[in-house]
């Protein structure tokens, strides 16, 4: 969706929202056009909800903005002295319409400094698990991310496995592109093994216009650094063809959203504007030759080449890693 298609959808969001409370409104003290302004009336119906104003900020964050959008509903109807578990149903079902119900066709009483505490242990756990994956969203998305290294190619520096905590906040934090998903995972759900967001990924450019319509334009926040030369950075992999990284197929035509490509970690050794040769296996940036920080450790892989009449044997391997203090890998062929 481009900015003017979202701009139409959230007025349409807003036009929904004040044709289905307006009444509401009203019970609890307020006047009815407050239920059609856009942020303000989100800002009036937090009030009605006995809920802080900061809440609002929270609908306008995407992946996060679905969650808020639950809990909303629910606290409409509580609002409003519709505390049961039925109610509660209803309210998530139905999508937030059953608020038309409640503004319609009933006659209820706003509860005025109701009690936030859940009545239930059950609620009280539900509410607190909801909330602890809201922040966790935030974070995850905004703020550090956890990843694990996926494959080799940063070995003698970091090794297949290793759990890393990055920062988003130097560079800039991106805004979510897809909107609809599940909070806290990638691409993948675990264990089901299934698709984590709304997006047609079976794509082409001849079919683009089957992409989803409630992508986001790319947006980064501005950071507090830029990148430089020998920075170790995780980035979505430009053109994926991997379901995960233990499915490459690159004859499949699998297309994601560019938030949900597979995510790889690297070490950027160039920067825009800058002239990079390969020469002898080393690496040179404008014409000199590039120094690595003093725990990083270039890496190699060796040709053995055995002499007519040599059989391969595994000690002869072994004996040349220990001679030359060889600790990547060899790979041996014949003449």
């Amino acid at each position: 969706m481009t900015l003017s298609q979202w701009f139409i959808f959230f007025l349409a969001i807003q036009l929904i929202h004040g044709l289905g409370t307006w009444k509401l409104y009203i019970k609890a003290g307020q006047k009815a056009w407050k239920a059609f302004v856009p942020i303000y009336n989100g800002v009036i119906f937090m009030k009605i909800l006995n809920r802080p104003t900061w809440w609002v900020a929270l609908l306008f964050l995407p992946v996060i903005s679905l969650i808020m959008s639950i809990i909303i509903w629910v606290e409409t109807a509580r609002s409003f002295g519709k505390n049961t578990t039925t109610d509660t149903i209803l309210s998530i079902v139905s999508l937030g319409f059953y608020s038309y119900y409640l503004n319609y066709f009933t006659d209820l009483k706003h509860i005025e400094d109701r009690s936030l505490k859940p009545k239930s242990g059950s609620g009280e756990w539900f509410s607190s698990i909801l909330f602890a994956i809201v922040a966790a969203t935030i974070v995850h998305t905004y703020s550090l991310q956890p990843y694990v290294i996926p494959s080799s190619s940063l070995e003698k520096s970091l090794l297949v496995g290793d759990f890393l905590i990055v920062s988003k906040m130097h560079y800039g934090p991106r805004v979510p592109m897809t909107t609809i998903g599940l909070p806290m995972v990638h691409d993948t759900i675990p264990i089901l093994n299934k698709k984590s967001y709304l997006f047609n990924d079976r794509i082409t450019e001849q079919n683009s216009s089957l992409k989803s319509k409630f992508q986001l334009p790319y947006l980064r926040i501005p950071g507090w650094e830029k990148i430089e030369r020998n920075d170790i950075v995780v980035f979505n992999q430009p053109a994926d063809t991997l379901l995960d990284m233990n499915d490459f197929r690159p004859e499949r035509n699998y297309y994601k959203p560019i938030d949900k490509k597979t995510n790889l970690v690297k070490r950027c050794v160039a920067i825009a504007g800058d002239t990079l040769e390969i020469r002898d296996g080393y690496v040179y940036i404008n014409g000199i030759q590039n120094e690595l920080p003093v725990r990083a450790r270039l890496q190699f892989s060796y040709e053995v080449t055995l002499k007519p009449g040599k059989t391969f044997e595994r000690s002869i391997i072994q004996q040349l890693k220990t001679r030359y203090d060889i600790t990547d890998g060899i790979y041996a062929s014949w003449k």
